[in-house]
C-alpha cells in the first residue's frame, strides 16, 4: 500500500542514489542530477551535495550548534540580533555596499539564530555564485558590527517586542516558555526584551560571534548548477578560515515544569487564545516515530485530526486547533493551541483535555492509523520541491543526527509503525495529562 507513496517521495525528491564519503577531488560527478554526495573538501569540511543542472541556480543552507540558548542570562537576544547583523557590513565593505552587491546580483542572503543553532542561506544564479560565496565568507568571518546599522537593526527588534507585548498569541508562547522552563535558557524570548536589547553592544555581538561562529559543529547542505569537485575548494573558501572550534556553555536537560496549572494573562479581547503542553520526546528517543503519528492523529493532522474534529466540526469552538511535537537539544514538548470565545474558553479546554485522556487511554483505531500513515508518507514529498527547501530540509536531518540513508528509511520507519507501538507511545505521554495551561483573554469559567 505505502510502495507507490514511497517511490513518488523518492521520484520528486529525487535522491535515492546516495555515494561514500570521500574527498571531493577523488568523487566522480554525480550520474544523475539530483544524486546525494557526502562532499569532503581537501580542508577536511563535509557538505552534502544534491547536484541539479536543469536551472542555473545553487542554494546553499548552513547551521551551527549554538543559538539563543547561549545568550548571556542579563542580555537575552544576543543571538538574535548578532545573527541579524551578519549582512550589515563585513570585511573592508559598509553595510549599504554590502547590500547593493546582494541586490545587483539578485543574490538572496539570510542569517537567523533559534534555540540551539545559528543558521543562513544563501540563493544565486550559477553566475553569480562566486559573488555569493564571497559575500558570505565576508559574513561570516569578518563582520562590522558598525553603530549605524546596530541602532537601525536594534531599533527593528525593539518594534518587534514592543508588538509582541500587545499580539495575544505572542504573549500566550511567551508566557507558556518561561512558564515551562523557568530560569533556563528555554523560558526567555529569542529576541530578548526591551531593557536587554537596548543594552547590547557591538562587543557583545563580537563576543557571542567569537563563541558560535567555528567549524566544529557547521553543518552544510548545497543544492544546484555545481560538481563536487567544484564545491570542495569553496567550502574550504567559505568557511576554512573560521575557528576550528566554539566556546559553547552547555545547556542542561530540563523537563517541563508547571504540569496541570493554568495561567491566565489578562487582555481586552473578544476571543481567549489558548496554549497548552505537556512533555513529550527529544528526537533521539526510540518512540519518537510512532509519537509523531499518534499526534498526526491527535493534532497534527489538520482537517482530519481528532482535536479538529471535537473542537470544531463538531462542537464549533474554534476556528481551527492543532498540536505538534518540538523537539530541542535539551527537551521535548507535545503542545498545542487554538482560540475560541471567551465565554467558551472553559468548555473547548474541557474537550482538549478529553480528547488527550481518550487518546492515552485507548490509542488510535486501525483505520486512523492506516490514514495517518498514508498521509505522512505521501506528504513527504512535498517538503522537497524546491532547492531551498531541499537544502534547509538536508540541513534538519544532519541537525538532528541522521545520514543521507534517512532520506530512503524515513518512510519505512512510519510504515513500520503498528497499533501496538501507537497505543504503548500514547499511553507513555497521555495516560495520565497534565497539561500546562496559558489563556490570554478574558476567560469565563476559569
Amino acid at each position: 500500500m505505502f510502495a507507490a507513496a514511497r517511490t513518488l517521495v523518492l521520484g520528486i525528491v529525487a535522491m535515492a542514489a546516495l555515494t561514500p564519503t570521500t574527498p571531493a577531488a577523488a568523487q566522480q560527478p554525480a550520474s544523475h542530477s539530483s544524486r546525494i554526495e557526502r562532499v569532503v573538501s581537501p580542508g577536511g569540511i563535509e557538505a552534502w551535495l544534491v547536484r541539479q543542472t536543469h536551472l542555473p541556480m545553487l542554494a546553499l543552507s548552513f547551521a551551527m550548534r549554538g543559538g539563543t540558548a547561549q545568550d548571556p542570562a542579563d542580555r537575552p537576544g544576543t543571538a538574535s540580533l548578532m545573527a541579524q547583523m551578519l549582512d550589515e557590513g563585513a570585511g573592508d565593505i559598509d553595510a549599504e555596499t554590502f547590500h547593493r552587491r546582494l541586490e545587483e546580483r539578485a543574490i538572496e542572503m539570510s542569517f537567523s539564530a533559534g534555540r540551539d543553532a545559528l543558521t543562513g542561506s544563501v540563493r544565486a544564479l550559477t553566475e553569480s555564485r562566486a559573488e555569493a560565496f564571497a559575500l558570505l565568507k565576508l559574513a561570516l568571518g569578518k563582520p562590522r558590527f558598525d553603530a549605524a546599522p546596530l541602532a537601525r537593526v536594534r531599533e527593528s527588534v525593539l518594534s518587534g517586542i514592543r508588538r509582541a507585548s500587545t499580539n495575544p498569541n505572542s504573549l500566550a508562547s511567551e508566557t507558556f516558555s518561561a512558564t515551562a522552563f523557568p530560569n533556563h535558557p528555554y523560558g526567555r524570548r529569542n529576541t530578548g526584551t526591551l531593557e536587554a536589547v537596548g543594552a547590547i553592544t557591538a562587543d557583545d555581538l563580537r563576543a557571542m560571534h567569537r563563541r558560535i561562529v567555528a567549524r566544529d559543529r557547521l553543518k552544510v547542505a548545497v543544492v544546484g548548477d555545481i560538481t563536487a569537485a567544484e564545491l570542495g575548494p569553496l567550502l574550504d573558501d567559505v568557511f576554512g578560515a573560521l575557528p576550528a572550534g566554539t566556546s559553547l556553555t552547555p545547556v542542561p536537560d530540563i523537563a517541563m515544569a508547571a504540569a496541570g496549572e493554568r495561567r491566565v494573562v489578562p487582555m481586552d479581547i473578544p476571543q481567549a487564545i489558548i496554549a497548552f503542553g505537556l512533555p513529550g520526546l527529544k528526537r533521539d528517543d526510540p518512540d519518537f516515530i510512532a509519537a509523531f503519528v499518534m499526534n498526526h492523529i491527535l493534532g497534527g493532522g489538520s482537517f482530519s485530526s481528532r482535536l479538529y474534529t471535537q473542537v470544531r466540526e463538531q462542537r464549533g469552538l474554534a476556528y481551527s486547533i492543532s498540536s505538534s511535537l518540538i523537539t530541542l537539544e535539551g527537551t521535548g514538548l507535545l503542545s498545542g493551541g487554538t482560540s475560541t470565545r471567551s465565554d467558551r474558553a472553559a468548555e473547548s479546554l474541557s474537550v482538549i483535555e478529553a480528547e488527550l485522556r481518550r487518546m492515552g487511554a485507548e490509542g488510535p483505531t486501525t483505520i486512523e492509523l492506516e490514514q495517518a500513515k498514508r498521509f505522512l508518507i505521501g506528504n513527504w514529498a512535498m517538503r522537497f520541491e524546491t532547492s531551498s527547501q531541499i537544502a534547509s530540509n538536508l540541513i534538519r536531518i544532519q541537525l538532528d543526527g541522521f545520514g543521507p540513508d534517512y532520506l530512503d528509511r524515513r518512510n519505512d520507519l512510519i510504515e513500520a509503525v503498528t497499533l501496538e507501538d501507537v497505543r504503548r507511545v500514547a499511553k507513555r505521554l497521555l495516560g495520565d495529562p497534565k497539561l500546562l495551561v496559558v489563556v490570554v483573554g478574558k476567560p469565563q469559567g476559569m
